[in-house]
């Protein structure tokens, strides 16, 4: 169990904070800031695969209580959706808010709106985290809307909460700003994450992300309450026909991290977006693919987590044409 605030405070105390957030602002100029490196100028309005320029795409923020329980605890996991990614996915569940970058235009907004959603979610809905979803490409912004809460005492932990497709350096330069690491470990074949996430290199890149993650945070801490203050975890989310590599990658969690790493383990796919377009991503999962999964878990020795149950594709889609929360029908 653990009570101790945020090290991010320690941090804007000292003054390493802005001189962090000044550094990766610098690298904007000439963005390298997750792995495509596509050196345009964002500050300029520059826009690369992400097709995001400076202004962060803040695509929606409510209470999330369908996140792991010690993420959502009683009172929801403030979770904030940024617009754009990094990766182009054809099964995106979130397609509507990450593939159309035309369309999030309307959604950026300055650093300042970024702070005061981020102020809302502790101020006045009492959230337990800041849930930040795909924030790979916002790396900057977001450390620099943190000095700015911090300011109006913002105090909450931080979830990096990402595909698991980030830059080593960025990684290394969130060390302390962090809390909670969440990211994906999709992909076990660099073939397979280029064909359906438009990205050459998933296996060394996320491996690598999530090595460094783990040094910075280690395995998970929780409050009195059983809410996570600090710590790792990653999800895993199942693909038909073993696309995901499940056996490799679990492997690789136990042998290179540790066996007592917190995984996710995702039951939701649902071939939405372009997935009818690619026959292996036209169904959900099947019970053997599902029982092969969980199998693994035990035989690995990775006990600490969660497994979704085989009915969770209809329960996780997300609206975010929906007036309100995206996961309520109705708004």
């Amino acid at each position: 169990m653990t009570t101790n605030l945020p090290n991010y405070l320690e941090l804007y105390e000292s003054g390493e904070l802005k001189e962090r957030a000044d550094a990766l602002e610098e690298r904007l100029a000439s963005c390298d800031i997750c792995p495509h490196n596509c050196k345009v100028d964002r500050l300029a309005g520059q826009r690369g695969f992400c097709y995001a320029a400076y202004a962060p795409v803040l695509a929606s923020y409510c209470p999330h209580h369908g996140e792991e329980p010690v993420l959502s605890g009683l009172r929801g996991s403030g979770t904030i959706f940024f617009g754009n990614c990094n990766m182009h996915c054809v099964y995106c569940q979130n397609y509507q808010i990450s593939q159309d970058w035309q369309q999030q235009q309307k959604n950026e907004y300055d650093i300042t709106t970024l702070t005061e959603r981020m102020l809302i979610l502790q101020e006045e809905l009492y959230c337990h985290n800041i849930n930040l979803v795909t924030p790979s490409h916002f790396v900057p912004q977001i450390v620099k809307a943190l000095i700015e809460a911090i300011r109006h005492g913002f105090h909450l932990p931080l979830v990096y909460n990402s595909s698991g497709y980030d830059s080593l350096d960025t990684i290394q330069a969130l060390d302390g700003i962090i809390d909670i690491y969440l990211p994906d470990l999709r992909y076990a074949d660099n073939k397979i994450g280029k064909l359906y996430s438009g990205v050459p290199d998933y296996v060394e890149r996320s491996r690598a992300a999530v090595k460094e993650m783990y040094r910075q945070v280690g395995n998970l801490e929780l409050d009195n309450e059983g809410v996570a203050q600090k710590g790792l975890i990653v999800r895993h989310l199942i693909l038909p026909e073993r696309l995901a590599g499940s056996a490799e990658s679990l492997r690789w969690l136990a042998e290179e991290l540790s066996p007592e790493v917190t995984v996710s383990i995702m039951a939701q796919y649902y071939p939405r977006h372009k997935a009818a377009e690619y026959p292996p991503l036209a169904r959900s999962i099947n019970a053997a693919e599902y029982r092969e999964v969980v199998d693994l878990l035990e035989k690995l020795g990775l006990k600490n987590g969660w497994v979704q149950e085989m009915d969770a594709p209809t329960n996780y889609l997300p609206d975010f044409e929906s007036e309100g929360h995206p996961f309520e029908k109705g708004g």
